[in-house]
């Protein structure tokens, strides 16, 4: 069945924002999925926006492969991403630990990319913010190690239907 969930996020700047008008989402998701295709829970699924699907990491033996999900909606203002995600998802119990899956895990796990231009170096950078990550968070530029912006709250998830 056709399963959907969204993602709400929003960072600070730092007072001083000298990256801020370089500052942008990128167009990644890394979302944890309970997967059909490989018959295991909990994989790491990459979605891009604008792919009809995303790749799921599976395991060692099998490697990856297509999952059928997408970014359905990626919206973002300034420092604030809202994504809705669109998956398809059919009960099964997991290959290996005979675990059932679930459309939502008990503890959904997302990592959200940005990309970002140094004034100083006039270079290209990137980060990210991921829900497993000890809050306040900074993010830092890889050139200057200036403060580019701060996370204080876990980015949410919340099945749609």
């Amino acid at each position: 069945m056709l399963r959907s969930l969204e993602i709400q996020a929003t960072l600070s700047t730092p007072s001083t924002p000298d990256h801020l008008p370089h500052l942008s989402w990128s167009p990644t998701i890394e979302l944890s999925l309970d997967c059909f295709v490989c018959v295991r829970v909990g994989r790491t699924t990459r979605l891009e926006r604008g792919a009809e699907q995303a790749i799921c990491s599976s395991d060692r033996d099998h490697g990856p492969h297509f999952a059928p999900a997408r970014i359905a909606e990626f919206d973002t203002a300034g420092t604030s991403l809202r994504a809705v995600v669109e998956f398809w998802w059919a009960p099964f119990h997991d290959a290996k630990r005979d675990t059932p899956a679930t459309p939502l895990s008990e503890a959904p796990w997302v990592r959200l990319h940005l990309a970002y231009q140094c004034p100083l170096h006039a270079a290209p950078g990137t980060a990210s913010t991921q829900t497993n990550l000890v809050r306040p968070t900074a993010l830092r530029c890889e050139h200057c190690a200036a403060v580019i912006a701060t996370s204080h709250e876990a980015p949410a998830i919340r099945l749609l239907g």
